[in-house]
């Protein structure tokens, strides 16, 4: 049952933005085995690892990926402002959150938007001071999503991105209860991304600095970079009331050949793998499956559901320890972590650091499970 991931936390708990310093979270340390816990710093993780050991990124770049703008001949109209979605609707003002990109083409998308059940099927939208990127609403899709065509002045995809950075703001989660800022621009990204797609970030990375990337490396720790864009199965709930009923969206990723030979090395050598970020472990599971034992280098769109089967559990056959942040209760992530660390002993990790004052979620503490 999906209320078997439920746990209570406070609000307060709930981190608005960042820690000063990347690195100056706590890191709650769960052996799996024993169900042991103990409270660290994240400052530990490097001596934490053990020759031989691969740690496996997610290189993904978040973008401003959230755009407000208005409806196209909506008037403004004076309305009460005890209902500021009426008076957004009325006024014409409209959020969009484009999710995943349909094609080569940059103009192409899929998106959330705001107010959804107003806005129709061949609509425009306008966006910027200056109206810089305007938009079509071509078809509506299960969940209340839409495809989206804008229809910029612009010719390159270059050309789009940078309309995008200018009038474009980044995606904080619906929790974090304030307007994106300047600082989020850098923070709300790890320091190793490369690649961008992401309209939320491979968490569990916020916290490395070059620094703790430099001391792991000197330690003689392997390290491979993957890519997996983080897409709209980040913000989906859990519809329904059976856990094994919810499908997850695809969100595509990349392998190259380099990360590739270094995660099959280690599986021939029997080497610790240790995923950072459940989008991590995601990917290695299901390349691993895709490639029958193998993981193959090249381009594929991940949709597989990671949960504990009270019937026959999951079987991990790559990741081998992960460091992830603290998820919302009842999240397909949360479920993923049970899986690999086992239910009762993440809620019970989870309860202690509720009971710790641990700081959740994004701009939040983490996990090391092993």
């Amino acid at each position: 049952m999906v209320s078997d991931f439920h746990f209570h936390l406070p609000d307060e708990l709930i981190a608005q933005k960042p820690l000063a310093a990347r690195d100056g979270s706590r890191l709650l340390h769960l052996q799996r085995t024993s169900g042991h816990y103990s409270d660290r710093l994240f400052g530990d993780f490097p001596d934490m690892l053990r020759p031989g050991d691969l740690v496996v990124f997610n290189n993904t770049r978040v973008f401003p990926a959230r755009l407000y703008g208005r409806r196209e001949g909506a008037r403004a109209q004076p309305v009460s402002q005890r209902n500021p979605a009426a008076r957004d609707f009325l006024q014409g003002r409209i959020e969009v959150l484009l999710t995943r990109q349909l094609s080569t083409d940059p103009n192409d998308w899929e998106c959330l938007v705001r107010p959804g059940r107003k806005i129709g099927v061949g609509e425009r939208l306008l966006f910027g001071e200056k109206d810089e990127l305007q938009a079509e609403v071509l078809a509506r899709a299960e969940f209340g999503e839409r495809r989206i065509r804008f229809q910029p002045s612009f010719q390159t995809s270059n050309d789009f991105f940078a309309a995008l950075d200018r009038i474009g703001h980044i995606p904080l989660p619906p929790y974090i209860a304030r307007p994106d800022s300047s600082r989020d621009r850098e923070r709300y990204q790890t320091v190793y991304a490369q690649q961008r797609g992401s309209v939320a970030a491979p968490t569990a990375g916020l916290h490395f600095t070059q620094e703790v990337l430099d001391r792991i490396r000197h330690r003689g720790i392997e390290t491979a970079e993957i890519t997996l864009h983080v897409g709209l199965g980040t913000f989906q709930p859990v519809r329904v009331d059976q856990v094994e009923d919810h499908k997850l969206h695809s969100e595509p990723y990349f392998i190259s050949t380099n990360a590739a030979s270094a995660v099959n090395r280690a599986l021939r050598n029997s080497s610790r793998i240790i995923a950072v970020g459940t989008t991590t472990v995601r990917t290695l599971e299901h390349a691993i499956r895709v490639g029958a034992g193998t993981i193959v280098a090249g381009p594929a769109a991940a949709d597989l559901f990671i949960y504990p089967d009270p019937e026959t559990g999951f079987e991990f056959k790559v990741v081998k320890a992960m460091l992830t942040n603290f998820h919302l209760p009842q999240s397909t992530l949360l479920m993923l972590v049970s899986a690999f660390g086992g239910r009762e002993n993440v809620l019970a990790a989870y309860k202690h650091a509720v009971s710790q004052r641990y700081r959740f979620y994004s701009y939040g503490d983490c996990m090391f499970i092993e």
